[in-house]
């Protein structure tokens, strides 16, 4: 459980750095937040929502971000949305987005600026933007900084942050049911990372050792996946960095030590994968650089991009890029040398370019020259090719609709997960995002399978034709011939 950070002061230029990669650039929002950006998520429209900062300590205002007409982030705009049920004002909090495009958020580690782990939790209506109230597992005192995933089922899965107390929700009745046993420590400060096959990968923070833990959805009980070789997890704060599944298979799992590990799924998910030491993060004259507590986000190349800080809390931050055998330093944002690792938020676009955002008013997309593997496409097997505005419902299957990682990451403070298809409608010059939801699996790296989703074309859209695509997580598939009535 962080303690509460005054924005710090811009450190010296580190040294002893890796040669420093120049080709990716970072781009400023030609229109920028009035506010201070916290949590964002990606909807299934295309839009992000974006937590409004307010004070600096939580605030129940909310705001939406809308790319413009051809689909730049870029040239994006502001508008205001619902804001949270009187008395949550939370920060550090679970956030998912739903398979139905509502969003659900739970618990907070400060509400209202006070240090409460609170088990107050809304929905967000996708709709009408309205926020509702909902109510926490029995029992539990507790929610938190906790953390939160959509399972392969769709379902949504909580943990409580304080025990070792997990639940899943029921999104027609709103119950709760337990799952999680065997649990070896509490949840505090620990990330889940969705593998492929539905099994959950975490590392474990509060036994002072170097165990992982895999969660079987099928009996709902955790085991050991092995050890981590280094030791990733900070003593005195318990903090861990973030893990990024990449698109052959291993996750890249951070340290708050400034070592880093390498896990490999078995071939059987259900069974422990085995475990490899990474590339250790430099030292610069800040001290060492690690994530203790911070962002990581999944370029559409495989490489992971990922925002270091010195020591626990302070302040320098430094990017790297990952790319399955070597740490690269990246530029950085004109802010983020004063920025600490805990500070900053990412967010894969479907454009391939990365959203950053470090509780500031000042937001940067970073924009990678790596490209991605023509067979990491999503295909669409079957899509209606004449479509009527307004309507509810069409489905599309396809191939790979998920893509192969949940997109960024950041663990108990704040999930930022992409692993659902986005629909593009471009023509003339401009981009129309059709609402996704109720995708039949939240499965990654699914290969050959045949997948699906659901989605509507809103009213108001121009007759005349189109070319359809799918996108997750910035990598396209081909795109159809449809015409819109």
């Amino acid at each position: 459980m962080k303690m509460m950070r005054m924005l710090g002061i811009a450190l010296a230029v580190l040294l002893a750095l890796p040669l420093v990669g120049q080709a990716q650039t970072w781009t400023a929002l030609n229109h920028q937040p009035t506010f201070g950006v916290g949590t964002i998520l990606l909807l299934k429209d295309g839009r992000i929502l974006a937590e409004n900062m307010g004070n600096g300590s939580g605030s129940s205002n909310w705001d939406i971000f809308t790319p413009d007409s051809t689909g730049s982030y870029v040239n994006g705009t502001w508008s205001t949305t619902g804001s949270l049920p009187s008395g949550y004002a939370p920060l550090y909090f679970a956030s998912e987005v739903l398979p139905n495009g509502f969003v659900l958020i739970n618990g907070g580690e400060y509400n209202n600026g006070s240090g409460v782990w609170t088990t107050l939790g809304a929905y967000w209506n996708n709709k009408t933007g309205a926020w509702t109230a909902v109510t926490p597992p029995s029992g539990w005192s507790t929610i938190g900084d906790a953390q939160s995933v959509i399972l392969n089922t769709g379902q949504y899965m909580l943990a409580n942050c304080c025990t070792t107390q997990e639940a899943i929700v029921n999104y027609q009745s709103k119950a709760w049911a337990s799952t999680g046993t065997g649990k070896a420590d509490i949840n505090d400060e620990e990330g889940w990372t969705l593998l492929p096959g539905g099994t959950l990968l975490t590392v474990d923070a509060n036994d002072d050792n170097t165990n992982s833990e895999l969660y079987n959805p099928n009996t709902g009980s955790w085991s050991t996946a092995g050890s981590t070789i280094n030791k990733l997890e900070d003593p005195s704060s318990h903090e861990l960095g973030p893990a990024i599944l990449r698109p052959e298979g291993t996750v890249f799992y951070t340290g708050a030590t400034g070592f880093n590990s390498i896990y490999t799924p078995n071939s059987n998910p259900l069974m422990a994968g085995t475990w490899a030491a990474g590339p250790k993060f430099p030292t610069g004259t800040g001290g060492q650089l690690d994530i203790a507590d911070g962002p990581a986000a999944l370029l559409p190349d495989g490489n992971v991009l990922c925002f270091t800080s010195p020591g626990v809390y302070n302040t320098g931050g430094v990017f790297f890029e990952f790319n399955g055998t070597t740490l690269t330093q990246e530029p950085g944002t004109p802010l983020s040398s004063g920025d600490s690792s805990y500070y900053g938020h990412m967010l894969v676009l479907p454009t391939g370019q990365i959203w950053f955002s470090d509780f500031s008013s000042s937001v940067y997309l970073y924009t990678p020259t790596g490209t991605y593997q023509s067979s990491w496409q999503p295909t669409i097997t079957s899509v209606p090719t004449t479509l009527t505005s307004p309507h509810t419902g069409y489905v599309l299957k396809g191939t790979q609709l998920n893509g192969f990682g949940g997109g960024a990451a950041y663990g108990d403070d704040s999930q930022m997960n992409t692993n659902y298809p986005l629909i593009e409608l471009s023509g003339g010059g401009n981009v129309i995002f059709l609402p996704t939801h109720t995708e039949n699996t939240y499965g990654l790296g699914t290969g050959s399978a045949t997948v699906g989703t659901e989605f509507d074309v809103p009213s108001g859209i121009t007759s005349g034709s189109y070319t359809l695509t799918v996108v997750t997580n910035g990598i396209p598939s081909a795109g159809v011939a449809v015409t819109v009535n």
